[in-house]
């Protein structure tokens, strides 16, 4: 078995999701004996996603299905950070949502007052109802400099049948029409390191990140000086992350083989 003094003072696991944990609608082989890995050296874990469009409901039905069920608290997701963001820094200020019946949902869940016709904030997320007008009226609020914050920066959500553009693209958007750029949240964002301690009563060394994307779940770790384990189950290949200038500190074929590492 292979040992590596990387994680030694890892607590949790901060674990990605799609291409991660599962493929499309399958538990990727492997994966749960990762996590009874975990349990046999004492670690917990938590699924982290990007992805503003599902909520914790959707998400734990997913692995249910696939044969994983989850307590609520396991699953956290960019929309938890904006929230807590938006509450700490404009307190009871009212928001302009860019986002879908889930998202929406869970702003008004969590306390924050949503306005179409004045709001003091504009969020922009992962909105699969994005209309024309929606836009419309967010490009013109940005213009008359109204803040401005994204839930997270990927630019494509993969499906079963290609990508969906993500809330990257959107922001691409807006900057070409407006100018104007966002406060990002979700992964490799300092708002998600903190919100993740915070809600864990931990410190930054007792984490460390684990998913398919460089750019967001080892880039989260690289930024922050928490260690992070790359897996080839997902997006990133072998020979992109050689041509990558983004480091993990462990680069493994799947969870499976993360576990020897443990």
């Amino acid at each position: 078995m292979k040992t590596s003094s990387v994680f030694e003072q890892t607590k949790y696991f901060i674990i990605d999701m799609d291409g991660t944990f599962y493929l499309s609608n399958r538990v990727i082989e492997g994966a749960p004996s990762f996590i009874e890995a975990l349990w046999n050296t004492g670690r917990d874990y938590r699924f982290f996603t990007n992805n503003s469009s599902n909520n914790v409901a959707v998400c734990r039905e997913k692995l249910a299905n696939m044969g994983f069920p989850v307590e609520e608290d396991r699953v956290i997701i960019s929309s938890h950070v904006t929230i807590d963001y938006l509450n700490k820094t404009y307190p009871g200020k009212r928001v302009y949502l860019l986002g879908n019946e889930r998202l929406t949902a869970d702003f008004i869940a969590g306390g924050v007052v949503l306005d179409e016709t004045d709001p003091d904030v504009v969020v922009l997320g992962f909105d699969t109802t994005l209309t024309y007008e929606k836009i419309r009226k967010a490009a013109n609020l940005l213009a008359a400099g109204v803040p401005y914050i994204a839930t997270h920066p990927d630019f494509n959500c993969p499906m079963a049948s290609g990508f969906m553009p993500d809330t990257g693209s959107m922001i691409e958007l807006f900057a070409a029409s407006t100018g104007r750029r966002p406060l990002v949240m979700g992964k490799p964002m300092t708002q998600t390191v903190d919100y993740i301690t915070d809600l864990l009563g931990c410190e930054r060394e007792q984490l460390a990140f684990v998913g398919d994307r460089l750019e967001t779940d080892i880039a989260i770790g690289a930024k922050h000086g928490i260690p992070t384990a790359l897996v080839l189950s997902g997006v990133t290949s072998i020979e992109s992350y050689r041509r990558s200038g983004i480091r993990a500190d462990v680069v493994v074929k799947d969870l499976a083989h993360l576990a020897e590492y443990l």
